[in-house]
């Protein structure tokens, strides 16, 4: 069974199946990030209406991230095809993917091959679809 993300949000309950099999350094990355404790605390840095609501960032702006950054990882298995799909957010270099994600509010088929997907909202969509600037991820923890 995969694993999953629980956000506890300001706007509520969010819960993601991670997709560890099609994005294997993706995954990993975030879960190691979230057990950590590093997204504990941090706002959602941008919104943008019918797009993406994005996080992540320690700086709060959109500039920070973790101390690492990891390869583009594409699998054809995970498609911006609807609402509620979490990617890693990156620079105009594609192996730049830190610690800043995003989760889709509405398909964003352009995203595809281009960023990487990790995983699908299972639960709480409402209270995603609800998050805007400066909303907080009280905790995010990982579960089997």
């Amino acid at each position: 069974m995969a694993r999953t993300a629980t956000f506890d949000t300001t706007q509520g309950t969010i819960v993601v199946a991670l997709a560890e099999d099609d994005a294997p350094i993706t995954t990993a990355n975030f879960i190691e990030l979230a057990q950590a404790g590093f997204y504990n605390g941090l706002t959602f840095h941008r919104y943008e209406p019918g797009f993406v609501i994005q996080g992540g960032d320690p700086s709060g702006n959109g500039t920070g991230g973790s101390k690492k950054t990891i390869k583009l990882e594409i699998s054809p298995n995970l498609r911006h095809n609807e609402a509620g799909i979490i990617s890693m957010a990156r620079s105009s270099s594609p192996d730049s993917a830190s610690s800043q994600f995003y989760f889709t509010l509405a398909a964003a088929k352009h995203l595809n091959d281009n960023y990487a997907a990790f995983g699908n909202v299972t639960s709480g969509l409402d209270s995603m679809l609800a998050l805007r600037k400066g909303d907080k991820m009280n905790t995010v923890t990982i579960s089997e």
